[in-house]
């Protein structure tokens, strides 16, 4: 019997879907990506027999015959049915990040990245990240002897196979997630994030529907970009071209509505020059702007919208040229709070490798702790033809100071759903403050570095899941601590 691969994740991309639908197979990087082999014809006739995978990783179109994007070759011994298992996860998750930096091409107020580095957080309309996603692909092998003190020969040119392509990016399953299992081969639905038979797509997050945002916050909302019929031979396979937003009183009444095209030549992001697309899995996901600092710093429409002071609510969709349109996400303007507490915006890695984005309004309390290296000084100066004393000098001294900021904050009210999204932020490897607004910037904002984002980590260590009928009214509590100490001169 041949070479054969008997089990690999499933595709949970229907067929049709893409023309060359192998090409687009989308995998969660943080989970278990088993595949297993057999050659039982091998395995029961020679000696020292290991299966091998040799993996490769790119940005683009995958040729297995070339070695340049081939990142390692793993072995494994047959197991007591003969067959070689391999859990690949821990190589290839290893080769998809989270984006922070906005890319080439992105515009924070109209100044485009070309020219200007500032955070993925907060692009004008569109952004492509760079390292959420890549394409990988594997072609496995044998190597054996044929006698038990022979040399190993291997099957790389000879008897090989090869896997489908896959586009896997930086998202995680959990142990709840529930999986598909159809003939030995497991996989998560992912649908739900595709333009298919009527589908609207979801966005790659797991936040509500309903969001809060002040007039001057941040925030980018992510997607699956590459949703229709395409092939690795096209620049551009069927996108999103449009991103729609749709303003309201807070009666419901609609103010006005504002479409903004991802295409040359409206001041969007380029996506359409080949220039700025590095790799082709730069198109595959992407952000578009959210927050209403993001709207009001692009569009003048939208800033004199936000200044009459009338815009309660706002509505988010996504649509392509073909008519295919997105869920909506609707964004609740926040009012300010009467009793002047401060608020607080964080954002963190979700489970799908984007962001999301949450403001707390109630409360906060900011403590500040201090470490302090002293030392013994001499009062006088011994180095000199006379002893001199000096009144200002002598006993014990600090020789450094350094001081970390704690910041204990509090969410509203909130819904069970709310609760529920708060898990993620709680597991989150990545968390920041963004900062707001500030429309008092002129180019070319060459002032914004360390400006707006302040990585923090979360040092709240327990979590308890708050429900209507056991909680009434819930809010949550969390304590952050900024990840960089203050720094004082050394004496």
């Amino acid at each position: 019997m041949a070479l054969t691969i008997v089990q690999q994740p499933l595709n949970m991309v229907p067929a049709g879907i893409f023309t060359t639908d192998s090409q687009f197979h989308r995998i969660p990087a943080g989970q278990q990506l088993i595949f297993a082999v057999s050659d039982d014809t091998i395995v029961a006739h020679k000696y020292k027999v290991k299966f091998v995978a040799e993996v490769h990783i790119s940005g683009g179109a995958i040729n297995l015959s070339n070695t340049n994007d081939r990142i390692g070759t793993f072995k494994t011994t047959p197991n007591n049915a003969g067959v070689g298992i391999f859990d690949l996860r821990p190589v290839l998750e290893t080769f998809v990040k989270p984006d922070n930096d906005a890319p080439l091409g992105s515009s924070y107020k109209l100044e485009q990245q070309r020219s200007l580095d500032f955070p993925l957080h907060l692009i004008d309309r569109f952004a492509m990240p760079r390292n959420v996603a890549q394409f990988f692909a594997i072609k496995f092998y044998v190597e054996y002897s044929d006698d038990p003190n022979g040399e190993v020969v291997t099957t790389a040119d000879t008897n090989f196979i090869t896997s489908n392509s896959w586009l896997m990016f930086n998202g995680v399953l959990q142990p709840d997630d529930a999986l598909t299992l159809k003939k030995g081969n497991y996989g998560y639905d992912l649908i739900r994030f595709t333009f298919y038979d009527g589908n609207a797509l979801q966005f790659l997050s797991n936040a509500p529907a309903t969001q809060y945002a002040r007039l001057t916050d941040y925030g980018t909302i992510p997607f699956f970009n590459m949703t229709g019929e395409g092939t690795f031979g096209q620049v551009f396979p069927v996108g999103i071209d449009y991103s729609i937003y749709e303003f309201f009183e807070a009666d419901g009444s609609a103010i006005s509505s504002f479409q903004v095209n991802n295409s040359v030549g409206t001041g969007g992001l380029d996506i359409a020059s080949s220039s700025l697309i590095k790799e082709f899995s730069d198109l595959m996901i992407m952000y578009a702007a959210m927050g209403p600092a993001n709207l009001r710093q692009h569009n003048t429409g939208m800033e004199a919208l936000f200044a009459g002071g009338t815009v309660a609510y706002y509505t988010i969709q996504l649509r392509n040229d073909e008519g295919d349109y997105s869920a909506k996400t609707t964004v609740n303007i926040i009012c300010p709070n009467l009793k002047g507490y401060e608020g607080i915006r964080l954002t963190w890695l979700n489970q799908w490798g984007t962001w999301d984005y949450y403001t707390f309004t109630m409360k906060s309390t900011r403590t500040t702790s201090t470490k302090r290296i002293p030392y013994q000084q001499q009062g006088g100066t011994w180095n000199e033809s006379k002893f001199k004393i000096k009144g200002w000098k002598g006993g014990k001294k600090n020789f450094r100071v350094n001081s970390t900021e704690k910041i204990k904050i509090n969410t509203d009210f909130v819904t069970e759903e709310e609760g529920v999204w708060f898990e993620e932020l709680i597991n989150s490897p990545e968390v920041y403050i963004v900062n707001e607004y500030d429309a008092t910037e002129v180019s070319p904002y060459d002032t914004i570095t360390n400006k707006y984002i302040e990585p923090v980590v979360l040092t709240t260590s327990s979590y308890v899941k708050k429900t209507i009928a056991n909680d009434r009214l819930m809010q949550y509590t969390f304590e952050i601590e900024k990840s960089k100490m203050q720094r004082t001169q050394a004496v």
